[in-house]
């Protein structure tokens, strides 16, 4: 039957359970003391031991069912809880992978880390603290003050008087507390960000001997924090003999005001009893109550930090045209710059140029000319500013970037691996890939070899980032991956720094045969490694100064007699 909801509507559904539930629990808690009253009035003074026991049973049954629906009530709040941390932790993730690469600019990992963690499970803790705490509440105090005021007004002022008191000593609290929670919440985001910089850097610091001077600074953000919740939990130590003086006082009230009633025979014990009772129920439902509420400022600076990333617009959007079969593979650049967000100047000016099918466009330059912002490009991780790039005649920027992704491959300057297996780390080009074309590819890679020395061949494990393998094999490995996905653009962003002259010739001449019918554009440092290129286009400050074949650009392109100069010897420069 649950299948014919949807998943809003089952929630909805679960959630009016749950409410149910808890009236039904609180509807016996409120009749327990009636009961309890009857007996002392009906039974136990009037000496009627048939009643008592009758009174007994339907208290016994009473007490039971009320315990079954708190069961059933507290089932339900984890649920819908749970199922809600659920859900805002998908919607979250789906949303950051939409963002860009100057998107995150706005939210650090450090920061996003701590929403998706710590933020959620905040809310999850006072959701399901709210369902099985205050939500009861309402029920208990209004229709407490009810059969309070039948039995006796007097006493039911005293129970609404101490409930007032209860709630503005809150109001205070909350005004108080509300700002030190956001600031706690800032500085959980600074400690992961501390700690992450430490842990990844931490090669670098000890190199340079700086291991104390980071605990320091590491201790320093731990004590910020630490700081904060100490104030917060010296208002918390503050408020709790405040609340347990209110309530006994209030009980001391009812005692001292019903006594001197039963005295001048104007009330009877039971009566005394139940509102007692009531008083009891109303101010530990209440103290709950407070509990909940003292959460709730947290939780709202939670809420807001969560909304604050699912509100924000991504810099990139999908658009909605798509290729066509017969389209041919033609990247082109027409008139292209980017600046990054707040620069002065852009990092790339006017850049045009056309990269057909089967040939090989190399880009050099020197350190900061734009060559990896160009790069980024193209896959859509950055967007032009001004001009447009085509691919297969389409601006990239009215294709969805899923499908265009799924037609470029590209392999950024630092090679990241997951952790996992080999064979996992290779499937992320390919899901369906056998192992049989995962050797082939490795392979072509040149990385078969030390991936069939390694224990375990390609079910070797992998550290997280490619930590328990050299610069060159990770680059390997990341250069075979792409392989894998068998795209029509083949982007390397100066992706054989690590590779020694014989294992990037290998590779390069290997790759040929993979490449021939694809665009390949390769960045690179060293002329050596791009002199055959179809195309070598020379970037100098985000602009283009020569465009042509090695031999062309010796001849017409300083910048680049420059670089050849620096890299190349005498007799090297007369071939």
């Amino acid at each position: 039957m649950l299948t014919l909801f949807t998943s809003a509507q089952l929630g909805k559904f679960k959630v009016f359970i749950l409410m149910l539930f808890v009236a039904l629990q609180m509807a016996g808690t409120l009749y327990l003391p009636t009961l309890t009253a009857n007996i002392i009035n009906n039974g136990v003074i009037m000496g009627d031991l048939d009643y008592v026991r009758r009174t007994g049973v339907l208290m016994l049954g009473v007490a039971v069912l009320t315990g079954t629906f708190a069961i059933l009530s507290t089932y339900f709040s984890s649920e819908v809880s749970t199922r809600f941390a659920m859900n805002t932790r998908k919607k979250l993730f789906a949303h950051t992978q939409e963002l860009s690469y100057q998107d995150f600019k706005h939210f650090s990992a450090s920061s996003l880390i701590t929403r998706a963690t710590n933020d959620i499970e905040q809310l999850q803790t006072t959701l399901g603290m709210f369902f099985d705490m205050m939500l009861p509440a309402p029920f208990v105090v209004i229709i407490g003050l009810i059969l309070a005021f039948a039995r006796n007004p007097l006493m039911a002022l005293i129970i609404f008087i101490s409930a007032l008191v209860f709630i503005i000593v809150l109001a205070l609290l909350s005004r108080a507390v509300f700002p030190l929670f956001e600031k706690v919440q800032e500085g959980l985001d600074n400690i992961n960000n501390t700690v992450g910089q430490y842990l990844s850097g931490i090669r670098v610091i000890r190199a340079f001997n700086r291991t104390k001077l980071e605990t320091e600074r590491m201790d320093e953000a731990f004590k910020n924090v630490a700081t904060l919740n100490i104030k917060i939990n010296r208002l918390f130590a503050l408020l709790m003999p405040i609340v347990m003086l209110g309530m006994n006082l209030a009980i001391i009230s009812v005692i001292w005001f019903g006594g001197n009633r039963i005295a001048a025979g104007e009330m009877q014990i039971g009566d005394i009893t139940a509102i007692i009772e009531y008083s009891m129920n109303i101010l530990m439902y209440l103290l709950m109550a407070v509990f909940t509420l003292i959460m709730l400022p947290r939780a709202k600076v939670c809420a807001a930090r969560i909304r604050e990333v699912l509100d924000f617009k991504p810099e990139i959007a999908d658009g909605g045209q798509h290729f066509s079969e017969e389209s041919k593979v033609r990247l082109e650049f027409k008139d292209v710059s980017f600046s990054y967000q707040d620069a002065e100047n852009p990092v790339l000016q006017n850049l045009s140029f056309v990269c057909k099918q089967g040939t090989t466009t190399a880009i050099i330059g020197g350190t900061g000319s734009g060559k990896s912002t160009l790069a980024r490009l193209i896959p859509r991780l950055l967007d032009a500013s001004g001009g447009k790039i085509t691919f297969k005649g389409i601006n990239i920027k009215d294709l969805p970037q899923e499908e265009l992704r799924k037609k470029i491959g590209f392999v950024p300057q630092r090679a990241f691996l997951f952790s996992g297996t080999v064979a996992e780390n290779l499937r992320h080009g390919n899901e369906g890939a056998s192992e049989e074309d995962m050797k082939q590819i490795a392979e072509v890679a040149q990385a078969h070899s030390f991936i069939s020395e390694m224990e375990r061949g390609y079910d070797a494990t992998i550290e997280q980032g490619g930590r328990n393998l050299s610069g060159g094999q990770r680059q390997r490995l990341a250069i075979a991956r792409m392989l894998m996905k068998k795209p029509d653009v083949f982007v390397f962003d100066d992706s054989f720094s690590a590779l020694d002259f014989r294992t990037d010739a290998a590779l390069r001449k290997a790759l040929k045969a993979v490449t021939a019918s694809s665009i390949v554009i390769n960045i690179a440092q060293r002329i050596s490694t791009i002199r055959d290129s179809d195309q070598i286009i020379v970037l100098d400050e985000g602009k283009i100064v020569g465009i042509g074949s090695h031999d062309e650009l010796l001849k017409t392109c300083e910048v680049y007699q420059e670089i050849a100069r620096s890299q190349l010897s005498e007799e090297e420069l007369g071939a």
